[in-house]
């Protein structure tokens, strides 16, 4: 015997047919009905029809806030608080304080923050957020980031297809900080975005609405480069902005390393070994300016730093920590890096250490 193939049917489908053909009060036998009608077994059209239920074997079809509760599910579920946690770890360093008054003066002012990798441009609009009690929600771009990412869409929900508002929708309905982390990877399809940036809203064409922004709403943007691209192929793909997009940004921080100074207080906030942070920090300091005159191809960053000193926890030696952090980089990089190391820290082995595999303690 074949099996009985159903019919995609949706919850209107069912709700229609029932009204116009037994009212809005109905029971198991109209429900029957209507599986006979559409093809579909009689506990397709019980789950299709389960927010309608009012009793044991009854449903009502004029429930008129089905659908409205159907739309609330998404907002609902991220009305938990989006402020960010303060670090206790944080030192405030850069850019900081600028971006902190900005977000204070809950002006709607575009803000653009480039800079190298790994120097804390996000962590610091985090925490500026997690100080001044600000809910913040955070967009990591890609190439792939659309229209649909950001604005929002329709999504299939318990049969029905509900709209959904996107993370920029959210943020300006709530009268949040938004933050396009890493911008630069963005497509043309950021565009999308143009009157956001101008203070205006977006008018939502696929449902006929049109959001405003609600007071203490912002745009942040972070970038490794200027949106002009990466020639020297460090950040392979990073794209050319649209100048128009870029324009819209009032103002452009550039964010540096911290100080050797700042970097270390940075770390000894991880670490107890005040000396090894302090040497960690005067490396990395040497490397950068190497970096610049063109000496070397990469950097230690801070965050490349942090991950040191919390390798040299786990592992409880300094050689393992670092090298195991610099792996990343190509054998010749690798190899400079931990001579010059070497020549800051007089009890530091620059031979390979020993894998912990071949460590029969280990």
């Amino acid at each position: 015997m074949p099996f009985k193939t159903e019919i995609p049917v949706t919850t209107q489908d069912l709700v229609t047919y029932l009204q116009n053909n037994f009212g809005d009060e109905v029971a198991v036998p109209q429900l029957m009905k209507a599986a006979d009608e559409f093809k579909c077994s009689l506990a397709t059209v019980k789950k299709r029809l389960k927010t309608y239920k009012k009793g044991i074997g009854k449903w009502n079809l004029t429930v008129q806030e089905v659908r409205k509760q159907l739309e609330k599910t998404y907002v609902q579920e991220q009305k938990v608080s989006l402020i960010p946690l303060k670090d206790e770890n944080f030192v405030p360093f850069g850019n900081f304080n600028a971006v902190k008054k900005i977000l204070k003066s809950e002006a709607f002012y575009p803000t653009f923050i480039t800079g190298l990798s790994g120097n804390g441009k996000t962590f610091g609009v985090e925490q500026a957020c997690a100080q001044l009690n600000k809910e913040l929600i955070r967009v990591n771009i890609t190439i792939e980031t659309d229209e649909d990412d950001l604005i929002g869409g329709f999504r299939l929900v318990n049969g029905d297809t509900v709209w959904h508002n996107g993370p920029v929708i959210e943020a300006l309905e709530r009268g949040t900080i938004l933050l396009l982390d890493e911008v630069d990877l963005a497509s043309n399809k950021i565009l999308c975005l143009q009157s956001i940036l101008e203070g205006k809203g977006v008018f939502l064409k696929k449902i006929g609405k049109y959001v405003h922004p609600a007071k203490g709403f912002n745009v942040v943007a972070t970038a490794n480069t200027k949106g002009k691209g990466s020639d020297d192929g460090r950040f392979i793909g990073t794209n050319v902005l649209n100048e128009a997009f870029l324009e819209r940004f009032a103002i452009t921080l550039e964010q540096d390393y911290p100080s050797p100074q700042t970097e270390t207080k940075i770390l000894n906030k991880i670490s107890s070994n005040k000396q090894f942070c302090e040497r960690l920090a005067s490396w990395a300091d040497i490397i950068r300016k190497t970096f610049k005159d063109g000496g070397v191809d990469e950097v230690i960053s801070t965050r490349r730093l942090v991950h040191v000193v919390r390798a040299f926890d786990i592992f409880g030696s300094k050689e393992t920590a670092i090298q195991y952090s610099i792996n990343r980089f190509d054998d010749e990089t690798k190899q400079a890096f931990l001579e010059l190391y070497d020549k800051i820290d007089a009890d530091f082995d620059v031979a390979p250490p020993t894998p912990l595999s071949d460590n029969p303690q280990g």
